[in-house]
């Protein structure tokens, strides 16, 4: 190990590096440069806010990945990567932002010198930190190279996780509970809602006990009333009204793992409507966890859920669920396999997904979610403990 913090063995990063090149291999990649700063992450421990400009990881078919990016932001990866300092390199600060150079100009002659001008490079097209103009510059900078997409290449890698990741996960739900039972408890008429939020952040960078809490990769979504009927408005400065339901989701996070919960709070006395759609959500839920069992799809999730609710008749379409686990801001999902209606992934054990059987109706939300390990025999594990219901504050 370097003089870095990494978070986890050196055996989980070797287990993660062969599940990666096993996959490149099947793809006929030679050199893969990832760019997603979870996929980073997961591969060397990188953890820094620096994301904002251009980064990644190196990882050919031998040898310890290389981490690239700013100079500046070079010294951060040698406080957290496993590898020794020679697999970290940082380029000039001249190359930020300038119209005259692209740090994809300095990334090439890295590559080049790794002996791989000439390689099938694999790089994350779809992904929010990678450019078209670097894609651009990178191409045009290495001819002679095949550069290919390898998009999710990595995510796929991350959807199965080893006990080292489900304990950060676990710790991350302890930190969930309490963001939720915060929100709760303090919500009520004409509290201003950045009042709430900001208790909300309190309780979840306090973390619990010595776990202490990260930010997470979502900031808090708390729309009460008709915006409630969105699914991803966050907040403003507005008193908490008598007559309305607001839904909280929100997520611990323990060294950027994290565990999504919603919970669902009405002020005053909830109309017949939603008291009905909550019976038939729990109950849609509930024959949800059953069917997320090993060997089953996520798909049969879905279909359960949404089966339930056509017997009740509501309508119920698009994505329940999504795998979770480290991550950066936008986004806590993995952004590989969906619990939806046609998505045929087969479940596996130390799978864990945030199943999100949320509904938006005409003039309500209702968001009541769990986070979920698939485990060797059974049903589903929902990781937190928070009553699962409508909360109704009189």
């Amino acid at each position: 190990m370097s003089q870095g913090n990494a978070p986890f063995s050196r055996t989980e990063y070797d287990r993660r590096i062969a599940l990666t090149r096993a996959a490149m291999q099947a793809a006929d990649i030679d050199v893969l440069f990832v760019t997603d700063p979870s996929n980073q992450a997961w591969l060397t421990g990188y953890d820094g806010w620096s994301f904002y400009v251009h980064q990644g990881v190196i990882l050919g078919l031998e040898g310890a990945p290389i981490w690239w990016g700013r100079y500046m932001d070079s010294i951060g990866a040698g406080r957290t990567c496993w590898m020794s300092s020679d697999h970290i390199h940082g380029y000039a600060d001249n190359y930020v932002q300038s119209t005259e150079r692209h740090p994809m100009q300095d990334l090439a002659k890295h590559i080049d010198a790794l002996c791989h001008a000439k390689a099938r490079i694999g790089v994350e097209m779809e992904n929010y930190y990678y450019s078209a103009k670097a894609h651009a510059v990178l191409v045009e900078e290495l001819p002679e190279a095949t550069v290919i997409d390898a998009t999710a290449l990595v995510n796929w890698q991350r959807l199965v996780k080893s006990d080292e990741e489900i304990g950060f996960i676990r710790k991350a739900a302890r930190i969930s509970e309490k963001v939720i039972k915060t929100a709760l408890e303090k919500a009520e008429p004409g509290l201003r809602k950045n009042e709430l939020v900001a208790d909300i952040f309190h309780a979840g960078i306090t973390g619990v006990g010595e776990d202490w809490g990260d930010y997470p990769a979502i900031v808090p979504l708390t729309p009460s009333g008709l915006d409630a009927t969105a699914a991803h408005l966050t907040w403003d400065g507005s008193p908490m009204r008598e007559g309305e339901a607001t839904f909280f989701e929100l997520s611990g996070c323990y060294r950027r793992y994290h565990a999504p919960l919603c919970r669902t709070v009405y002020l005053g006395t909830p109309p017949q409507e939603m008291l009905d759609a909550e019976q038939a959500q729990l109950e849609g839920i509930a024959a949800g966890l059953d069917a997320a069992r090993a060997g089953n799809r996520t798909c049969d999730i879905a279909n359960a859920f949404i089966d339930v609710l056509k017997k009740h008749g509501i309508h119920r379409e698009g994505r329940c669920g999504y795998p979770i686990g480290l991550s950066y801001p936008p986004d806590w999902g993995e952004r590989s396999a969906s619990i939806r209606s046609e998505d045929q992934t087969v479940l596996k054990a130390g799978m864990v997904f945030h199943f999100m059987p949320a509904l938006w109706m005409d003039t309500w939300g209702l968001e009541t979610t769990e986070t979920i390990l698939i485990t060797e025999d059974g049903a589903a594990e929902p990781l937190c403990n928070v009553d699962r219901k409508l909360f109704v504050k009189p």
